[in-house]
C-alpha cells in the first residue's frame, strides 16, 4: 500500500511537471531572455536629474505669491507632502501635493491655480529641455504603454511632443499642470519591448488596471513556481551519480532531454529563487511593510505641522536655482535649492542666505519624528553597505543613519548636506532586501563591489535558465505533436 501510494505520487509529480510546463515553458524563456536585456536598458522613468536638467532658472523678481499664500490657495491645513517653486516657461509656479495625492499648480505671479494649458505653452516648457532641437506635438495621450501606470492620473491627459533630437527624445508634459510627466527615447522605446515590457507582463491592456494586472502576474508566477519546484524534484529522483545507469550515465535521458534534466539540476536552485523572488516582488497579501516616508514622520521631523513657511520671500537667494522646495526640519525653516546639475544648497527661504545644517541638529529632529521611539544608534555612511547601495538607482554619500527603537527597529536615511530624509527602512524592508533585491538581481555585497563579476554570473546563471527552457519547449512541442496510440484489444489465441 506504502509503495503504491509514493509511485501514484511520482506519477502525478511526473504529470503535473510536464503539463504546466508546456504551458509555462515559452514564459521562463521570455523572463531569461528580457531579464538579461533589463540589465543594461530600464524601462523609462523621468529621474530628478533629468526633470531638473530641462528646468529654466527660477526669476525671483517675478515671484509675487509668498510659500503660505500659495498653501492656502490650494487649501492646505496641515504640513504638505511637497511644496516646489519652479518655472513653467516663464511664469514661477508652486506646486503642492498633499498626503492623499492631491496636487495643485499656483501661478507665483498672481496666485491664480492653473489647471489647464495649451498646446502651445507646453511645446515651450519641453524648448527649455537640453535635447530639444525643434519640439513638435505628435498628439494628446490619454494613457499609452510609456505612461500606463496610475501615478500619472493626476497629470492626464499629456501631450506628447518629439524634441526632433538624433536620439528620438520624446517628452510627456502634463496638460493640467505643465509638468514635465515622463521622457522616452527611441532606444528605451525598442528595447523596452525585448525587456521590460514582456519580463513584467506589461502590455498597456493589462496593466491598465493595476489590481487585475497584479492578480494576473501573482497567479501566472505561482504556477510557475510550481513547475520550478517539482521539476528539480524530479531531477533528483532520476540522478544517479554512484549506482550509475547501464551506460555509466548520470541522467537515464538522451538529446533534449538530458540538456533539460542536467541544466535544470545545475540550475534548478537558480530558477527556483528566481522565481519566488519575483512572486514576492508584488508583495503578495501585504507581507512586506510599504515604502516610503509616512506622514506621520515628515511632520515629527519637520517639528511643525500647520501650513507656515514664510510669509513674505524679502531677498532673492545668491545661488542660482531652478527648484526651490520649502521644508521645515526640527521647528526651523528652510528652502532647499536645486540647479541644473542636481547639487543641492540650503537656505533660509525669507533672505536666501545660505545655511548649514548641523549633524547634531539633523539628529535632534529625527529624534522627533518616530513617535513613542527613541533613537538608539546614529552614524554616517561614507560608503556603500549592504542596505545603501548604488546599483539601478544613484544613492547619495555620504549618509546619516539613524536607529530607533520601535517593534520594526526602523532606520531613516538623511541628508547631512540638507537634512532632506532620502529613505525608510524597517525589519521588513531589510527582509525584502535580501529575498527579492539580492535574490533576484544578485545585488549582493560582493558581487556589488566587482561589477564584472556580478554580470559575468548573472550572464551564465540565465544562460543555463535559457537551455532548461528552450529544451523544455523543444520537448513540449515534440510531445504535443506526437501521434496518439490507440490500444487495440487483443483477440484470444
Amino acid at each position: 500500500m506504502h509503495n503504491a501510494l509514493i509511485r501514484r505520487g511520482r506519477r502525478w509529480l511526473y504529470v503535473v511537471h510536464r503539463w504546466i510546463g508546456i504551458a509555462t515553458c515559452l514564459l521562463f524563456a521570455m523572463w531569461f531572455i528580457s531579464g538579461l536585456v533589463m540589465m543594461y536598458v530600464a524601462f523609462p522613468r523621468l529621474t530628478d536629474s533629468e526633470r531638473l536638467t530641462a528646468l529654466p532658472a527660477i526669476l525671483w523678481n517675478k515671484v509675487q505669491v509668498a510659500p503660505d499664500s500659495a498653501m492656502a490657495i490650494a487649501g492646505m491645513e496641515h504640513y504638505p507632502r511637497d511644496l516646489r517653486l519652479s518655472m513653467m516657461d516663464d511664469t514661477p509656479v508652486y506646486r503642492v501635493t498633499g498626503w492623499k495625492g492631491a496636487a495643485v499648480t499656483i501661478s507665483a505671479i498672481d496666485g491664480r491655480v492653473i489647471d489647464r494649458i495649451t498646446p502651445e505653452q507646453a511645446l515651450a516648457v519641453a524648448g527649455h529641455h537640453p535635447q530639444a532641437v525643434q519640439p513638435h506635438l505628435l498628439e494628446t495621450v490619454t494613457r499609452d504603454q510609456w505612461s500606463v501606470t496610475a501615478r500619472f492620473n493626476p497629470l492626464r491627459p499629456l501631450y506628447l511632443i518629439g524634441l526632433g533630437d538624433a536620439d528620438g527624445t520624446e517628452l510627456y508634459v502634463s496638460s493640467r499642470s505643465g509638468e514635465i510627466a515622463l521622457d522616452t527615447t527611441r532606444r528605451e522605446r525598442v528595447w523596452s519591448w525585448l525587456g521590460s515590457i514582456p519580463h513584467w507582463i506589461y502590455p498597456t491592456v493589462l496593466r491598465k488596471d493595476g489590481p487585475l494586472w497584479r492578480d494576473v502576474v501573482l497567479w501566472i508566477s505561482g504556477v510557475c513556481l510550481v513547475v520550478a519546484v517539482t521539476g528539480f524534484w524530479i531531477g533528483i529522483l532520476r540522478l544517479r551519480l554512484t549506482r550509475r545507469y547501464a551506460d555509466g550515465a548520470v541522467s537515464p535521458y538522451r538529446g533534449w532531454m538530458a540538456w533539460h534534466h542536467i541544466a535544470g539540476l545545475i540550475g534548478g536552485v537558480f530558477v527556483f529563487t528566481w522565481m519566488f523572488s519575483g512572486w514576492l516582488s508584488l508583495n503578495p497579501g501585504g507581507a512586506f511593510s510599504a515604502r516610503g516616508i509616512t506622514r506621520e514622520i515628515a511632520a515629527g521631523y519637520s517639528g511643525h505641522d500647520t501650513p507656515d513657511i514664510v510669509a513674505g520671500l524679502q531677498s532673492s537667494p545668491s545661488i542660482s536655482a531652478v527648484e526651490a522646495r520649502f521644508v521645515w526640519i526640527g521647528g526651523r525653516r528652510l528652502m532647499l535649492l536645486d540647479d541644473n546639475s542636481g547639487h543641492r544648497n540650503v537656505a533660509d527661504p525669507a533672505t536666501g542666505v545660505p545655511v548649514t545644517l548641523a549633524r547634531d541638529e539633523i539628529i535632534a529632529a529625527a529624534g522627533r519624528a518616530m513617535p513613542g521611539a527613541a533613537v538608539i544608534s546614529s552614524r554616517q555612511l561614507n560608503k556603500a553597505d549592504a542596505y545603501w547601495y548604488t546599483l539601478h538607482h544613484a544613492r547619495e554619500l555620504p549618509v546619516l543613519r539613524v536607529g530607533f527603537d520601535d517593534p520594526a527597529h526602523t532606520w531613516l536615511h538623511v541628508s547631512p548636506v540638507t537634512g532632506d530624509i532620502l529613505d525608510r527602512s524597517d525589519d521588513s524592508r531589510r527582509s525584502y532586501r535580501w529575498l527579492f533585491n539580492a535574490l533576484h538581481s544578485l545585488d549582493f555585497p560582493l558581487l556589488l563591489r566587482i561589477w564584472a563579476a556580478r554580470d559575468v554570473v548573472v550572464w551564465l546563471l540565465s544562460a543555463i535558465g535559457t537551455i532548461v527552457s528552450i529544451s523544455g519547449i523543444v520537448i513540449g512541442w515534440r510531445r504535443l505533436r506526437r501521434p496518439k496510440v490507440r490500444s487495440l484489444a487483443r483477440s484470444p489465441s
